[in-house]
């Protein structure tokens, strides 16, 4: 990913800084809540929204009010605000809900920064692990403040699949997906937004999802392609708010292409 132009090197840095102040700001309110009562609530698409959701994004709302107000926002739970601005922010206070409210730790806050459309900066955070990856547009992702990298798996025989469920994908979907995972060294469920880190860092060689919202897949990009993989949609393009929801993060460019390949050809 390159840089855009009209961000110098010492920009991105700062909002880099910014966006792990934001992270560290809510890890606290979001780890209070864990594997404590909550009440839960069905969103209209079906999905659970909690308490803790919404406390974590207000928190992150007021932050970036208050330090950039001229930057629009992005967010799971209330919405978009300002969202045509030259700077915008993609919130998910809680990426991993069903997860959360069921007790296990794999859950995390994601946090990414648009230039003109464009992510430039990703933030995956893990509170309950203490495990965070930031990517920046022309930089190394790092993982708790060191550098990390992608596998090197170029062909699906020796790959290790993610997705979080099975149930974000449609029947044809699920179908793509199936024919996938039986050309892939083995096929996993679960992690949310923990199964991009993991390929960030080398784990994990190929994710593939879909029915994804903006604020679900923005973050990742560039911590993927900063660790040297590769994030695009099913046909290959750039993600962005406008995408359709269904993603490819592959370890290398070689591996992402056979994978989209293969859903292409399944998908027709």
């Amino acid at each position: 990913m390159q840089t855009s132009s009209a961000l110098s090197a010492r920009q991105l840095a700062a909002y880099a800084a910014f966006a792990q102040s934001l992270a560290d700001r809510v890890r606290p309110l979001s780890r209070k809540w864990f594997r404590h009562s909550l009440d839960v609530e069905t969103k209209p698409d079906d999905s659970p929204v909690t308490q803790a959701d919404r406390q974590v994004e207000e928190a992150l709302r007021e932050a970036i009010a208050s330090h950039h107000p001229g930057h629009g926002i992005f967010g799971e739970e209330f919405g978009p605000s300002h969202a045509e601005a030259e700077f915008v922010w993609s919130l998910d206070p809680i990426d991993g809900t069903r997860a959360f409210i069921s007790g296990n730790p794999l859950w995390g806050t994601l946090l990414a920064l648009l230039h003109r459309g464009r992510p430039v900066l990703g933030l995956i955070d893990i509170p309950m692990l203490e495990e965070r990856w930031i990517g920046l547009a022309g930089k190394a992702t790092r993982f708790n403040g060191e550098p990390c990298t992608a596998s090197a798996c170029a062909d699906l025989s020796g790959a290790i699949l993610y997705a979080t469920s099975p149930d974000i994908f449609s029947v044809a979907e699920l179908a793509a997906f199936d024919t996938l995972a039986t050309q892939t060294r083995m096929r996993r469920y679960g992690g949310d937004c923990y199964s991009y880190g993991l390929l960030a860092s080398g784990h994990v060689d190929l994710v593939v999802e879909a029915g994804l919202q903006p604020y679900d897949y923005l973050a990742l990009a560039p911590v993927i392609e900063g660790a040297g993989g590769v994030m695009t949609d099913w046909a290959g393009q750039p993600l962005g708010l406008a995408s359709k929801g269904r993603v490819i993060a592959a370890a290398t460019p070689a591996l992402h292409r056979q994978a989209m390949q293969v859903l292409g050809a399944a998908m027709a």
